[in-house]
């Protein structure tokens, strides 16, 4: 009888990558203390906030939803604007998710696992379609962190949950929107991360530069008032730049030195 050999398929190499990464991500003391972190920022943002004049001191939270998001629409100018409610609130945790993507691929290449990878599996797209969704996974988990942590911390500051200009498929809209785009940030952040390879510092650098770029455009996607359309838009978003840039970085990958 012939033997058969199992053909190795780039869904059966995804899914044995996806094994080994979560693995590693979840057994990173980053990932806890990030989760941690994401859980009490707005906990602290609320409560400390309140103590200071709630919702009568102008530019304080008025309500919870205030952490989350901001409503869409409006006077242009007020929008636009950077008070304490815009930069206080859910926004913030990209740039703690670009913290998790730099570091944790840095780790690959400080602690020579990615370049044992590379030596025995050729195929580095699997590498990064791999972290890409790993790392969105971690993403997801921190946005939903400090959602609850935003709703105990508006339960214990005493703060109004009224909702005003929105509804509560407009929350749940906002939400997903938020999620999905984080696969667009973290599809530019891996890309700066396998530029910088071990060099951390530098690809934490690039990342919250290009974040603090796209910091304004963030609440226009993802609004308190937010719809399908928004939700449409945020995974589509995700999806194109993961491959579009997942493609650049593993040119990235295949053009530069592993150390």
């Amino acid at each position: 009888m012939d033997a058969q050999f199992e053909k190795n398929t780039f869904t059966k190499r995804l899914k044995t990558m996806l094994k080994v990464d979560f693995k590693r991500m979840f057994t990173m003391p980053l990932v806890y203390i990030l989760a941690g972190v994401s859980l009490a920022l707005p906990i602290l943002i609320l409560v400390m906030t309140s103590t200071m004049g709630g919702g009568e001191a102008g530019g304080m939270f008025t309500n919870v939803w205030q952490a989350i998001s901001s409503v869409s629409g409006g006077d242009a100018a007020a929008a636009m604007s950077m008070d304490l409610t815009t930069m206080c609130n859910m926004n913030l945790m990209y740039f703690a998710i670009a913290v998790l993507v730099c570091v944790f691929t840095a780790e690959d290449f400080r602690s020579g696992y990615a370049k044992n990878l590379f030596t025995v599996r050729s195929k580095k797209i699997d590498y990064v379609f791999s972290k890409t969704l790993v790392l969105f996974a971690g993403g997801a988990i921190m946005i939903l962190m400090y959602f609850i942590g935003a709703m105990l911390g508006g339960a214990i500051a005493g703060l109004p949950f009224t909702m005003e200009g929105f509804n509560a498929g407009g929350i749940v809209a906002c939400l997903f929107a938020k999620i999905f785009l984080v696969a667009v940030f973290v599809a530019i952040f891996f890309t700066f991360a396998v530029i910088a390879k071990q060099r951390t510092w530098l690809s934490i650098l690039l990342a919250i530069g290009v974040g603090a770029f796209m910091f304004m455009m963030i609440p226009m996607m993802t609004p308190l008032n937010a719809n399908f359309i928004h939700v449409i838009m945020t995974l589509a978003g995700g999806a194109i730049f993961a491959v579009g840039l997942g493609a650049i970085s593993n040119v990235i990958l295949n053009k530069t030195s592993l150390v």
